[in-house]
């Protein structure tokens, strides 16, 4: 082995101590170029070393090389299996480099080791999360934050698998206090303003975003000036299904208890006497509840049905609702979506204050009539804008829409509805104050296809 000059260039060559010490000098004072030189002509003459290998993984980790550092580490843990560390290294290793099925494997292992340790979690979280287990990806998040609670990244991604599970809402919960420890973190407050996306409130995300671009440098800035500027031409006003899902996932267990007492809530009993009403003697319908919630709609017109189903965005909400026993069937999933895959396979349709969550009624009314059968009801409320008001509909403080009168008729009828009754109601109240509502049933005449 010829001398290396860094060593003044004179033979011997210099021993594995002298090596190790340029290494980690230059490791240390951040040279990892200089670093793995040393390291690599330590390994070199040293070939059984496995501190010699696990050293020049560092470094080449340091510059970026993250293949090079899988191999090294894996020279490393041939040598020396017993160096848990060095297993763990390599791990983390191999899922930097895609390899994600090879570091699951071994995050496992080093979990059944060392059940305790908040890496292993999530590397193991991160590795479930690549492979698309989103919701094993979670627990381990979690319990990674749990063992290492003021871990910063940690944090960061639980927010992210909780906001990509749809529970943007415990996404903010868990990074508030975090930007407020750190107040000049551009990653978290970057990570905060997305969350707050993801739940369709702008002005809170812009807060954020322009703080997290107050304390960006470098690379940092450009995605979150997107954003802003996104933001700035009007992105993020509507309500998403992840606002939605979150908000009443966390609402499930005192949902009936405030509905129903703090709030008044007749929404369903204004609809069942509506439809009494409008298509008095039905009985035996197949009947499919939208947004069932925890079931107090189904309550409430089971008398009706020969088949009785509901739908929610919530999980809590639908296994509240299971727990009810009066459904025949019950699922989780958007309301249009659930309406489009059933053509002509239902009775009635019921929206007890659901419709209030969605703006843009067209595509509810064109999947309503898609499901119905020919002569079959739709039966909802929604709030109400004010007669004078030149919208069609709104999106409130409150986080709901209320929408024109005239609107929710003429779009019923475009997409083949005969409006069998429609008028104000008070479907619940909020703040002591009566809200003002509108109810409707429409019988289906013809289809949105057929005109």
């Amino acid at each position: 082995m010829s001398a290396d000059p860094s060593f003044g260039g004179a033979s011997p060559a210099p021993d594995l101590d002298q090596l190790f010490r340029f290494g980690y000098e230059r490791l240390y004072a951040g040279d990892f170029t200089g670093a793995a030189r040393g390291f690599r002509m330590a390994a070199a003459a040293g070939p059984a070393s496995g501190e010699a290998w696990a050293a020049l993984a560092d470094a080449c980790g340091g510059a970026g090389l993250v293949e090079r550092t899988a191999v090294c580490y894996r020279r490393a843990v041939l040598l020396d299996p017993a160096t848990w560390t060095w297993r763990l290294m390599l791990a983390d290793a191999l899922r930097q480099c895609g390899e994600i099925d090879a570091a699951h494997a071994l995050y496992s292992v080093l979990a059944s080791e060392r059940s305790d340790s908040a890496a292993v979690r999530l590397g193991l979280a991160h590795c479930l999360s690549a492979s698309g287990r989103h919701e094993e990806a979670l627990e381990e998040f979690r319990e990674a934050l749990a063992l290492r609670p003021n871990d910063r990244d940690a944090a960061l991604a639980l927010a992210e698998a909780l906001t990509m599970t749809g529970d943007a809402l415990a996404a903010v919960e868990l990074l508030q206090p975090l930007g407020r420890r750190h107040q000049d973190d551009a990653a978290v407050h970057h990570a905060l303003g997305r969350c707050w996306l993801a739940l369709r409130e702008p002005a809170k995300a812009m807060s954020a975003l322009r703080h997290a671009r107050d304390a960006a440098e470098g690379e940092e800035v450009a995605p979150i000036e997107r954003l802003i500027a996104a933001l700035e031409a009007g992105a993020g006003a509507d309500l998403s299904a992840a606002y939605v899902r979150a908000l009443f996932d966390r609402y499930a267990d005192r949902f009936d208890q405030d509905l129903v007492g703090r709030l008044g809530y007749a929404a369903p009993d204004l609809l069942r006497a509506a439809v009494d009403r409008a298509v008095p003697g039905t009985a035996g319908l197949r009947i499919l509840d939208l947004g069932c919630g925890t079931g107090l709609a189904g309550v409430t017109f089971k008398p009706l049905a020969a088949h009785l189903a509901g739908v929610d965005l919530s999980p809590r909400m639908v296994e509240k609702a299971r727990q009810r026993g009066l459904y025949d069937d019950l699922g989780v999933g958007d309301v249009v979506e659930v309406m489009e895959r059933s053509p002509g396979g239902w009775d009635l349709l019921v929206a007890a204050d659901v419709l209030v969550y969605i703006g843009d009624l067209a595509p509810v009314f064109a999947a309503a009539a898609l499901a119905l059968s020919r002569g079959g009801h739709f039966a909802a409320t929604v709030e109400r804008l004010p007669a004078e008001s030149a919208l069609e509909f709104a999106l409130g403080a409150t986080r709901r829409y209320a929408h024109a009168e005239a609107y929710v008729r003429r779009s019923a009828e475009e997409a083949g509805f005969a409006v069998c009754l429609m008028e104000p109601c008070t479907p619940r109240r909020e703040k002591g104050l009566p809200v003002s509502g509108l109810l409707f049933v429409l019988e289906r005449v013809a289809s949105s296809q057929t005109g």
